[in-house]
C-alpha cells in the first residue's frame, strides 16, 4: 500500500466472542436440587493480528466474513502509526517475544525483514506458496522473494504510480497533458508556464522529483540503492539524471518545499498551490474523500512521464518463523482470506482505495466506471495497465538507511549548492561502509 493516512487510527481493537451463561433449573420445593449439566467447554483459538492503519480498518471490515467461516476464532487487532509498528515488529522478530500471528509490513520496509531469519518461508511445505505466484501481480510477489526462492509474505495491495494533474491550471497556462507526460525536461518546462500563468508550484517538493527518476533505468538485478552483490549504485546515471531534474525545479522554484501529509501539502491541493503530484493510484481517492473534496472535478490521472512505470507502496501480511506453532495454520488461513479473497479483495479496493495484489480481483466492472473526482475519466483501467509494466527490483535490508543518506545529500544540493558528483560520492563512501552490516 503504499502512502496512507497512518495516523488516523492508533487504537488497539479487540474482538471477542461471548459465550451464553448457563443457569440452574428451578426445583420444586423440599426436592432435592440437581445440579445442571455443566456444558462442554467450548475451545476457541485467537489470533493477533499487528497492523497500521489504514490496513488495521480493512482487516477489521474483513471479519464479520471471517467469522461466518471461523466462528470459533477471534481476532486481536494491535494497531500502531506505521513507524512504530516496524519498529514493534522489528523488536519482536529479534528477541521472539510479544509475536503476533500475523503481521502487515509496508513494502518501504520489508527489505530490512526479508533478509533476516525472522519470518517464515512460506515457499517451503505445508504452505508452498510458489504455486499461488501467477494469482498475484507480478513485481508484487517477486518483491516479497529472496534471490534463494524463499518467499516470506503475502502481497495484499499495491500502489501503481500516477500523475495527478489540475486540468483547470493547465488549461489556463495553455498546455495540454502530452506537455507533462512526453518527457521528464518537458515536464519541468511546463511547470514553468504552470507557474507564471497560475502562480502554482509543479510539484509540492523536489525531493518528489529524485523518488521517481531512481526508479527509472534498472538494469537486471540491480536494486534501487545496491546491486545483488551489495555494491551501492547512487553515483549512476540514473541518481546523477535525478539529482540534476531535482536542482532544476528548485533552482527555478517549482516546488513548493512541503512534505507530504504536512498541513502545507494538504492545503496546497485544496487552494490549487499545487498542480501536480506523482503518487500511488490510492492517492486519488484520498484527495476526493479527505484531502481535497472540494476540488473535485479538476483533477486527472495520467501515466508518469516518459513512459515511466513505477510502485508508490504496498503491503503485504507475513508470519514470524518463532511464532506459535499450534496457530500458524489459521494464521496462513487468515492470510489466504486477506489476500487470496476477490471479494474481499474487491471491498478493501472500494472501502479504502487499497489497489489489489490479487490479478482475479482487477477485472471487475468497477474498473469500467468513470471517476467523478477526475472528470469522470476511467483511471482505473490506466492504473491496472500501469500495474503490469512494472517491474520488482531486489529489496536490501539497508534500503531505508540508504534512502536518508540520499535524503539528506540532496537537501545539500537544493539548499546549500553542494555539488551533483560530490554529494553522490559521500553517499556512495557511507553505504559502502554500511551495506554488509
Amino acid at each position: 500500500m503504499r502512502q496512507w493516512a497512518r495516523w488516523l487510527s492508533t487504537a488497539t481493537l479487540t474482538l471477542t466472542l461471548i459465550q451464553a451463561g448457563s443457569g440452574v433449573a428451578a426445583q420444586p420445593v423440599g426436592a432435592t436440587a440437581t445440579p445442571a449439566p455443566t456444558p462442554a467447554p467450548t475451545t476457541t483459538t485467537t489470533l493477533t493480528v499487528a497492523a497500521f492503519p489504514a490496513i488495521d480498518e480493512i482487516v477489521r471490515s474483513a471479519l464479520p466474513a471471517w467469522k461466518q467461516l471461523h466462528p470459533d476464532i477471534e481476532v486481536k487487532i494491535v494497531s500502531r502509526e506505521l513507524n512504530d509498528h516496524h519498529t514493534a515488529m522489528t523488536t519482536a522478530l529479534s528477541t521472539a517475544k510479544g509475536l503476533p500471528d500475523v503481521m502487515a509490513l509496508e513494502i518501504g520496509y520489508l527489505g530490512r525483514f526479508a533478509q533476516g531469519t525472522g519470518l517464515e518461508d512460506l515457499s517451503r511445505p505445508p504452505y508452498e506458496l510458489g504455486r499461488e505466484r501467477a494469482r498475484f501481480v507480478g513485481y508484487a510477489f517477486d518483491q516479497a522473494t529472496t534471490p534463494a526462492g524463499a518467499v516470506l509474505a503475502v502481497p495484499t495491495d499495491i500502489g501503481p504510480g500516477t500523475l495527478l494533474y489540475r486540468a483547470d491550471l493547465l488549461a489556463r497556462a495553455g498546455l495540454k497533458e502530452a506537455d507533462l507526460t512526453r518527457s521528464w525536461e518537458g515536464y519541468v518546462a511546463a511547470g514553468v508556464k504552470l507557474k507564471a500563468s497560475t502562480g502554482a508550484y509543479l510539484m509540492a517538493h523536489a525531493r518528489d522529483m529524485k523518488d521517481i527518476l531512481i526508479r527509472t533505468g534498472l538494469q537486471a538485478g540491480e536494486g534501487l540503492y545496491f546491486d545483488k552483490d551489495s555494491r551501492p549504485l547512487v553515483t549512476s546515471p540514473r541518481f546523477v539524471r535525478a539529482f540534476e531534474l531535482a536542482r532544476a525545479v528548485r533552482r527555478q522554484q517549482l516546488d513548493a518545499k512541503v512534505t507530504a501529509w504536512s498541513s502545507d501539502w494538504t492545503e496546497g491541493f485544496k487552494r490549487g498551490g499545487i498542480a501536480t503530484q506523482m503518487s500511488g493510484a490510492w492517492l486519488a481517492g484520498h484527495l476526493n474523500t479527505w484531502l481535497a473534496p472540494g476540488t473535485r472535478g479538476k483533477w486527472r490521472a495520467a501515466q508518469l512521464p516518459e513512459g515511466a512505470f513505477a510502485a508508490y507502496g504496498g503491503t503485504f501480511f507475513a508470519m514470524a518463523r518463532h511464532g506459535d506453532a499450534a496457530r500458524k495454520p489459521m494464521a496462513y488461513a487468515f492470510i489466504r482470506f486477506m489476500t487470496m479473497n476477490r471479494a474481499q479483495q474487491l471491498a478493501a479496493f472500494k472501502a479504502q482505495d487499497a489497489f489489489p495484489a490479487l490479478v482475479d480481483a482487477q477485472q471487475d466492472a468497477f474498473y469500467d466506471q468513470p471517476l467523478p473526482f477526475l472528470g469522470g475519466q476511467i483511471a482505473r483501467r490506466d492504473w491496472r495497465d500501469a500495474a503490469s509494466h512494472i517491474r520488482a527490483f531486489p529489496v536490501h535490508k539497508q534500503d531505508a538507511f540508504a534512502r536518508e543518506v540520499i535524503d539528506t545529500e540532496l537537501d545539500k544540493v537544493l539548499d546549500r549548492g553542494k555539488d551533483i558528483a560530490t554529494a553522490l560520492a559521500d553517499a556512495q563512501r557511507l553505504l559502502q561502509q554500511r551495506a554488509r552490516r
